[in-house]
C-alpha cells in the first residue's frame, strides 16, 4: 500500500502527533509506503511531496505545528492560484501519478468537506479531526482544543492577578467563530467572572450590572469572550473580508468593542487582550498528544481495513468513525442546556 498523508486548514498542537502514528503504525502493521504531502491540498496542486518512515517521524511527538506545513485557503475545487477555477482534475491525475492507494486528511471542518469530495471522485480517503474550537460534528474531542484551552487559562490566571491589583476590569479575547468552546471550558478553568459566546448574544447592561456589583464586593472582574459573540441584535466583528479563503470573514477585536461599550459604564477602568495565534501555538498537552496518537493509530486501522469515506471520531472514551458526508461543511456548537452552561449559571457567573 502507498499512502499519503496531509495536514489542512489552520496549525495546532498535536498534528505530528498523528503523522508520527499514523506513519509508524502503516509502517509497522501493514509494511506501507507513506508519503507526506507539503502544505496540504496545496502540496497535490504544486507537486510538493516527500517520503516520510520511521526516522523522519520519530522525536516529533511533542513538537507544535506541522512538519508537513499547512494551508488554510488551498481549496483544489476552488483554487486560489487559478483565479478560483476547479483544479481537483489535477489533484486526481498528480496522485495517479504518485500512486496513492489512500490518502490521510488531517483537519477541521473545511479539510473534511473537501476529503469528502475527493471521496467522491474516487479517491480513499480517510479523516482525522482537528480544530482547536472543538466544533467538529459527530466527535466529543478534537485534539488542539486541550491544549489551547490549557493557554487561554493560564492567560485568564495571570490577567485576574493584575485585575485584582489594579481594581480593573480585564477582557480575554478567545478564538471561537461559531462555537464557543474554547472560551467556556477556558473561562470555567481559569474562573472568568463573565463567559460571553458566540451562541448566547449578551445584553451589554445585563454584564455591566454584574461588573458593577463586583465592584462592590470583590474589586475587579475578569472577561472571557470568544471572538464570535455579539450583542443582542448586533452583528459579528468582522475585521476583513477574504474572497478566496473557506470562511471569508476574518473575524477580531469584539473584546475591543466590549471595553468601549463598557468603560462608560462603570468607574472601574476597562482593559482588553486579545490571544489571538497564541492559541494555536507551543507544544501539545499531555492529553492531546495522547488522544492524538489514539487518533492517528486508528485512521492507520481504518486504511489498512480499506474502510474509507470516514472520520476518526471519539464517542465516551471510545475511537470510532462517522462518515466524512455527516461531517463535512457542519459545525457543532454549544448547545444552551448544556451542563457547563447550567453550572457556569449555579455558580454566579454571567454568561450575558
Amino acid at each position: 500500500m502507498h499512502i499519503g498523508i496531509l495536514t489542512g486548514g489552520g496549525d495546532c498542537p498535536g498534528l505530528n502527533a498523528v503523522i508520527r502514528a499514523v506513519t509508524k503504525a502503516l509502517i509497522n502493521e501493514c509494511g506501507a509506503r507513506v508519503t507526506g504531502i507539503e502544505r496540504g491540498f496545496l502540496g497535490l496542486l504544486e507537486r510538493r511531496v516527500r517520503p516520510l518512515g520511521r526516522r523522519e517521524v520519530s522525536g516529533i511527538l511533542h513538537l507544535g505545528g506541522t512538519i508537513l506545513g499547512t494551508h488554510n485557503r488551498a481549496d483544489p475545487f476552488r483554487y486560489f492560484g487559478a483565479g478560483g477555477a476547479d483544479c481537483s482534475a489535477q489533484v486526481m491525475d498528480y496522485v495517479r501519478e504518485l500512486g496513492l492507494d489512500a490518502l490521510v486528511v488531517i483537519g477541521g471542518d473545511g479539510s473534511m468537506s473537501i476529503a469528502h469530495r475527493f471521496q467522491e471522485l474516487g479517491l480513499p480517503v480517510v479523516g482525522v479531526p482537528k480544530t482547536i474550537d472543538n466544533d467538529l460534528m459527530h466527535t466529543d474531542r478534537t485534539f488542539g482544543f486541550d491544549s489551547a484551552v490549557a493557554v487561554v487559562t493560564d492567560a485568564i490566571e495571570r490577567l485576574e492577578t493584575t485585575a485584582h491589583s489594579h481594581g480593573r476590569v480585564m477582557i480575554v479575547e478567545t478564538m471561537g467563530r461559531y462555537s464557543g468552546w474554547i472560551a467556556l471550558e477556558a473561562g470555567i478553568a481559569g474562573a472568568a467572572d463573565v463567559i460571553l459566546l458566540p451562541e448566547l448574544p449578551y445584553d451589554i447592561e445585563a454584564v455591566a450590572q454584574h461588573c458593577r456589583e463586583r465592584e462592590t464586593a470583590q474589586g475587579y472582574t475578569v472577561i472571557c469572550i470568544a471572538e464570535g459573540a455579539h450583542p443582542v441584535g448586533g452583528s459579528l466583528q468582522v475585521q476583513a473580508h477574504l474572497p478566496d479563503s473557506p470562511d471569508p470573514l476574518r473575524l477580531g477585536g469584539i473584546g475591543t468593542v466590549l471595553q468601549q461599550q463598557l468603560q462608560p459604564l462603570l468607574s472601574s477602568e476597562v482593559r482588553s487582550v486579545q490571544l489571538g495565534h497564541v492559541q494555536r501555538g507551543g507544544s501539545p498537552t499531555a492529553f492531546d498528544r495522547v488522544l492524538a496518537t489514539r487518533f492517528g493509530y486508528h485512521a492507520a486501522q481504518l486504511v489498512a481495513q480499506r474502510r474509507f469515506g470516514c472520520m476518526v471520531a471519539l464517542a465516551g472514551d471510545r475511537c470510532t468513525e462517522v462518515p466524512l458526508a455527516d461531517v463535512a461543511g457542519r459545525n457543532r456548537t454549544v448547545p444552551p442546556d448544556h451542563p457547563l452552561l447550567q453550572a457556569a449559571r449555579g455558580l454566579g457567573v454571567c454568561l450575558g
